[in-house]
């Protein structure tokens, strides 16, 4: 199935409210309140020789996000898993991308909306690697981004709300005008946080795997696998809070992301260049392959 097919325009069915829907039948209202006040929370999947990759830990997540932007998804982590597995099967995955998401439907358009209807669907369709493995050996072209990560004091930092994207939108666009692959996000204080859609480490001089605490940004399953795998390899892994001049004391960058897998920094702005993968990333690459398709 291309990329270039619309995806309101595509065939097979959709997960929604409990029921399998013509995946061309599968809308809601334009005054929904998930739109139109970014009361919505999602998950983004891989599967993988037809097995969905850690597809507790995302439905698990789900729930939690939610009850932090405030709302009670109506379907257990159980039935959320059993419909995952029932959709992938439907629309015939071997390997490809699961999307399930929840959000406050149309019955009040207002700020509040307590007793609004909560919806949720199950999309997944085939889809190749976001980046070749060229791509991820060789490097991607970073810049800052204008906008920080927000603190934990004003917005709930912690879920995967689709409002906390709206400036990952913006800084992705505005990167790719410039050339560049990817922007990478400060916080609010100006640590390291992460790029637009995955978590963030550093391979150090002195052997070391450094990655920013997520105190104040999602805390990926991704991440929390490398993390793991690094750890079986005896690498010691760091998570603090890291200064931008610290990308120096590196010999070696990479993204983890459920879309992105492991993928390489080459360079930031042209600043910090990494032009030759380190063995750590090797191993760590080849590790998360062979597990996602064990």
């Amino acid at each position: 199935m291309s990329d270039l097919i619309p995806f309101d325009q595509r065939d097979g069915f959709i997960w929604q409210d409990g029921k399998f829907v013509e995946w061309k039948e599968a809308k809601v209202h334009v005054l929904n309140h998930g739109l139109h006040y970014a009361s919505c929370v999602f998950e983004g999947e891989r599967i993988y020789n037809r097995k969905i990759f850690k597809f507790n830990e995302h439905s698990t997540r789900l729930h939690a996000s939610a009850k932090m932007i405030g709302f009670d998804i109506p379907y257990s982590v159980e039935e959320l898993n059993e419909a995952k597995k029932a959709i992938a099967e439907i629309q015939n995955i071997t390997d490809g991308y699961m999307r399930a998401f929840a959000w406050r439907g149309s019955e009040k358009m207002a700020i509040s909306a307590q007793q609004n209807k909560i919806h949720v669907a199950i999309a997944c369709w085939p889809w190749p690697p976001y980046y070749s493995e060229e791509a991820r050996k060789t490097g991607l072209k970073l810049k800052f981004a204008r906008y920080k990560r927000p603190s934990p004091e004003t917005a709930p930092t912690a879920s995967k709300a689709a409002g906390l994207y709206m400036i990952c939108t913006i800084s992705k666009h505005e990167a790719e005008c410039e050339g560049y692959n990817d922007a990478l996000m400060l916080d609010y204080r100006g640590f390291l946080a992460e790029a637009t859609g995955a978590n963030l480490f550093l391979v150090m001089k002195n052997g070391e795997l450094h990655t920013p605490l997520p105190d104040c940004f999602l805390n990926g399953i991704t991440r929390l696998t490398v993390i793991e795998l690094a750890k079986k390899r005896g690498i010691k892994v760091v998570e603090r809070h890291i200064k931008p001049e610290e990308f120096s004391d590196a010999i070696d960058a990479f993204l983890t992301g459920s879309a992105a897998e492991l993928t390489r920094i080459g360079s930031i702005e042209n600043k910090h260049n990494y032009p030759t993968p380190s063995q750590m990333t090797l191993d760590l690459m080849q590790d998360y392959s062979d597990l996602v398709r064990a």
